[in-house]
């Protein structure tokens, strides 16, 4: 177990530390200089010079990756651009938790809407109410989320006023209903198709034959029996999407104008904000790879079968 952590724990530093280098160069090649952005086209040549060389631009790549490392190594992520006296750390520590929590209830809600479905469509395999998850699932994926949550909030904000507007944090917690919505939509299709598959398999399993000649019912059947047997891939897949739900909270966040990481992602790239688009990018990352170890790890608790190799 302990030998496995550690060479699962340096694939993963060699993965993030070749996602965050390859942010590092891709943003240095998009167009257009950073103190064009901070200073305007007003600036004397003076000004540029000076803040091209506090901020480091004027250096080699070497020496601007260097004190990069330097920057996540102290915790700080280095300092904005824009903000010179904040650093991206404390930047991305205020929002991170509502993104986080705007990931989480898409999450949560993926679950409550695949998990039904699932089993409904794997206890009535060959049916017309098979064949109506199934595609209810199909949609899900075929929705896009830069379409659906415009549609959403001129459905249930607008029309029918059940729901705030975005930017109105007056919402609360009901405001997040709408954007969890939107994020998870996808998900819980990927969810519904995994736990029909699932519970397909162990729907052949003797056991399963056992406890219906038991005489136990078939909605009995289907959750304790096959639904238990099932779950842990379906709880895999999700728990590993939650790093991708991270990510892709870009759009739902601008499309409902919510402070977060995905906003403060969109903001740094447009401003040129080099360091905060980083700091952005390897949360993300390493969110995304610590939870990935944490599902491997999670197999040997949920079930003891699995042998790690």
């Amino acid at each position: 177990m302990w030998r496995y952590l550690a060479q699962r724990s340096l694939r993963a530093a060699a993965t993030v530390v070749g996602v965050v280098t390859l942010v590092f160069l891709l943003v240095r090649m998009v167009p257009g200089d950073p103190v064009d952005a901070i200073l305007g086209d007003q600036a004397s040549p003076e000004e540029r010079a000076a803040l091209r060389q506090a901020l480091h631009l004027d250096a080699p790549l070497p020496v601007q990756y260097a004190h990069f490392v330097g920057d996540v190594l102290d915790g700080s992520l280095g300092h904005s651009f824009r903000t010179p006296a904040r650093t991206v750390g404390s930047l991305i520590a205020e929002v991170l938790p509502a993104t986080v929590a705007l990931s989480l209830a898409a999450l949560a809600l993926a679950f409550g809407i695949a998990l039904p479905l699932g089993v409904i469509a794997a206890a009535r395999r060959g049916t017309g109410m098979d064949a109506l998850c199934s595609t209810v699932a199909v949609l899900g994926l075929a929705i896009p989320n830069i379409w659906l949550g415009p549609l959403l909030i001129l459905a249930f904000a607008v029309e029918l006023r059940w729901l705030p507007l975005p930017g109105d944090d007056a919402g609360g917690a009901v405001g997040l209903l709408l954007p969890a919505v939107t994020l998870g939509t996808a998900l819980a299709a990927i969810l519904t198709r995994q736990t029909r598959a699932s519970m397909l398999e162990v729907y052949d399993e003797q056991y399963v034959m056992a406890a219906r000649a038991r005489g136990q019912g078939e909605p009995v059947v289907a959750v304790k029996h096959v639904l238990r047997n099932a779950l842990l891939p379906v709880l895999t897949i999700g728990a590993a999407q939650l790093g991708a739900l991270l990510s892709g909270a870009v759009v739902t966040e601008k499309v409902f104008e919510r402070a977060g990481l995905g906003q403060l992602f969109l903001d740094a790239f447009f401003a040129r904000d080099m360091p905060v688009v980083q700091g952005c990018v390897l949360v993300v990352a390493v969110t995304y790879v610590a939870l990935n170890i944490a599902v491997d790890l999670l197999y040997v608790v949920v079930d003891p079968r699995v042998r790690l190799a």
